[in-house]
This record gives C-alpha cells, sequence and structure tokens, in this order.
C-alpha cells in the first residue's frame, strides 16, 4: 500500500479513537489507575489501543504495532504502526482539551502516514511522506523565521519528574528568543509545522509519542530530530523548528553558546 493508503487507514482508526475518548472525557466515572513510574493510564488509553490493535488484525494482519500500553507485537515485520492512543492522559484526567491520539506507519525504517487527533479542541494534523502536511484541508508550512532572536519557543514542564532531563542551555534560549510558551506534548510541534512558533522541545519522549509529529513537521518544511541532532524516533527526545533555526537551537540547548 502506498503511503496515501496508510494515511487513508489511520484517519479510519482515528475517527474510533476519538469517539472513544470523548466518550471517557470529563467523565465523572473515568477510571483511572497510575503505571509505575509512568504517571497516569485511564480506562479510554487501554480501549483506544485495544480497538486499533484489534483492527490492524482484521484489517491489515501484515502490520507489527508499537503502542505505549501494550508493547510491541508483530516484532520484525517491516511495517509497524505505533500508537500512543492518548498523548497527554494527564491533560485528559484534568480535563484539559489539549490531548490526542498519534498514530503513524513505519515501513523500512521510514515514517510513511501520520495522524494526531485532538477531537476535544478540536484538530487533526494529517502527513503522507511526499504529499505534504494537512490539518482540515489546510496545507501546513513553517515560518520563515530565521534568527532565535525573533522566534516563538514551546516547552514542556520545566520541573517535576522532568526536570533532571531539561537541556543545559534551555534556560538561554528561553532567554534570547522573543516569546516562550509552556504547552508541551503534540501540541508545541503541530504548532510549529503551522508556522505559529519556531522552536518546540520534548527531552523525553517514547517512540510512539512522536513517531507522526516528526513527518508531520518534515512535510510542512520544517525539521525534527533529537537532542543530539539524529533523525530517529527512537533517540528519547525530541526537538521541531522551522529547520532556518534548527542549528543555532540545538547548539544553545546543548550549552554550548548561543548559537549565532
Amino acid at each position: 500500500m502506498d503511503a496515501q493508503g496508510w494515511l487513508e487507514f489511520l484517519n479510519a482508526l482515528a475517527e474510533v479513537a476519538d469517539e472513544i475518548s470523548l466518550r471517557h472525557f470529563r467523565s465523572h466515572d473515568l477510571r483511572v489507575e497510575e503505571k509505575p513510574n509512568q504517571g497516569p493510564v485511564t480506562e479510554a488509553d487501554r480501549a483506544i489501543e485495544a480497538t486499533v490493535r484489534r483492527l490492524c488484525h482484521e484489517r491489515h494482519p501484515e502490520l507489527g504495532v508499537y503502542g505505549e500500553e501494550e508493547g510491541k507485537s508483530g516484532e520484525g515485520r517491516p511495517i509497524c504502526l505505533l500508537v500512543d492512543p492518548i498523548d497527554s492522559t494527564q491533560n485528559f484526567v484534568r480535563g484539559i482539551p489539549i490531548f490526542a491520539t498519534l498514530l503513524a506507519i513505519e515501513a523500512e525504517g521510514e515514517l510513511v502516514a501520520g495522524v494526531v487527533s485532538a477531537p476535544a479542541l478540536p484538530g487533526r494534523w494529517t502527513a503522507a511522506r511526499g504529499c505534504g502536511a494537512f490539518s482540515r484541508g489546510r496545507r501546513l508550512a513553517v515560518s520563515q523565521v530565521r534568527d532565535l532572536s525573533r522566534a516563538q519557543v514551546f516547552h514542556g514542564s520545566l520541573g517535576g519528574v522532568e526536570a533532571y532531563r531539561i537541556p543545559p542551555g534551555l534556560p538561554d534560549l528561553l532567554r534570547i528568543s522573543e516569546r516562550q510558551r509552556g504547552f508541551g506534548d503534540f501540541y508545541q510541534h503541530m504548532l510549529v509545522a503551522e508556522g505559529a512558533g519556531e522552536v518546540s522541545i520534548d527531552p523525553i519522549v517514547e517512540p510512539w509519542d512522536i513517531a507522526p509529529l516528526v513527518l508531520i513537521c518534515e512535510e510542512a518544511g520544517g525539521r525534527a530530530t533529537s537532542l543530539d541532532a539524529e533523525r530517529s524516533i527512537y533517540r528519547g527526545s525530541l526537538v521541531c523548528s522551522n529547520g532556518l533555526v534548527h542549528e543555532p537551537a540545538l547548539r544553545v540547548l546543548s550549552g554550548e553558546g548561543e548559537g549565532g
């Protein structure tokens, strides 16, 4: 199947996931558990991932699946679906509408299709490799800001369990940039893809947290790497940018100076 065909499949999965998440969102009897050292998981997280896995098995049994709640199945298969059933479960639990189901297809190590669906905003961002990135019919394009002093920088939590992984130069980047906002999670990276900001930083991630985000950012004309400048979803961190300020931002974040 080509990239557009996979994208159609991901959009169909997103429709089902949206129905499940909205049914549970702000429910007074939502069941929430704590995963050891990993934060909360809800019945909605588990229901979405279980449903995605079932539909993959029924419609595309050739797929491997790699998800947050149930790990890997079909390991070694050349095509894999990555799923984060609810990105930002903390927001979901607290009734904050910034949460999303993240879905991506990886074929032979390359991301070929991705969907980010945030039904409570509402918002949906999609991309197929070589075909551009879109949000509700609008083609996305990153900004053309070339100087960090004019950049808007997005980040997540600056304390708590994430504090030990904050890049050493983040305070400098926040200081020298024009504007800063702490949206965190998927949303900050989608704002970069939309051209609403220039840099977004996630110092602690798993592959399912970022797979579609990377593809959408790249297809919008931007750049997405780890903090150590590797183009991989398996390096444990993510920096998205408009591409023009990427190298200077990475230098600042590493603590090497203000990047020029």
